[in-house]
């Protein structure tokens, strides 16, 4: 599709929600508009694989977990493509690499800058940094409002949905889970 087409595209909804596509305030909106979504859905552009691969083997002789609290994510339900805004937490256990921190939020950004449900934002995202790094399991928790249950059909503002998705040892042995938990919720390792 090109960018003339998506240009008349944001033009027909916005006749068909009622608006004068010649009003003076409306002009440049489908500019806009696509130069928005190439931005909120640069996503489909980008391999999360590849923030993965450059990894570091000289960890300093450390085998714990390595948590990141609190990641802002931004994506757009794909059933009605308003927002949901939310947090999510990460930790892995390394097994024989780590990778930056940064690279975790950037696996997270890139699922989440596409159409999306939560539960398979949650699994994409943990099952590519176990494919990629291999590590001894992953832990993902991630709370978001979605609008579409805020702003339109039940409106409940503040509402919050939780999903959570575990791999390898954060699985299997109910220990690093509760250690994950503790840390979601500001306790102690």
């Amino acid at each position: 599709m090109s960018r003339e087409q998506a240009e008349a595209a944001v033009r027909t909804l916005l006749a068909y929600i009622g608006e004068d596509v010649n009003r003076e305030g409306l002009l440049d909106t489908p500019a806009r508009v696509v130069r928005s979504y190439e931005e909120l859905f640069a996503g489909y552009s980008q391999e999360p694989r590849d923030y993965l691969e450059r990894t570091f083997e000289d960890a300093g002789g450390y085998d714990d977990m390595i948590f990141v609290r609190d990641i802002p994510f931004r994506s757009h339900c794909e059933h009605h493509m308003v927002p949901i805004m939310g947090v999510a937490h990460i930790a892995y256990l390394p097994q024989d690499r780590v990778v930056g921190l940064s690279k975790l939020a950037r696996v997270i950004d890139t699922y989440a800058k596409r159409l999306q449900i939560q539960e398979a934002l949650t699994s994409q995202i943990v099952d590519v940094i176990q494919d990629v790094l291999k590590p001894k399991g992953v832990a993902l928790m991630m709370t978001a409002e979605h609008q579409c249950m805020t702003m339109r059909g039940v409106q409940k503002p503040g509402a919050q949905t939780v999903t959570i998705k575990f791999s390898g040892l954060f699985q299997s042995e109910p220990r690093w889970e509760q250690r994950f938990l503790n840390l979601v919720h500001g306790g102690k390792l």
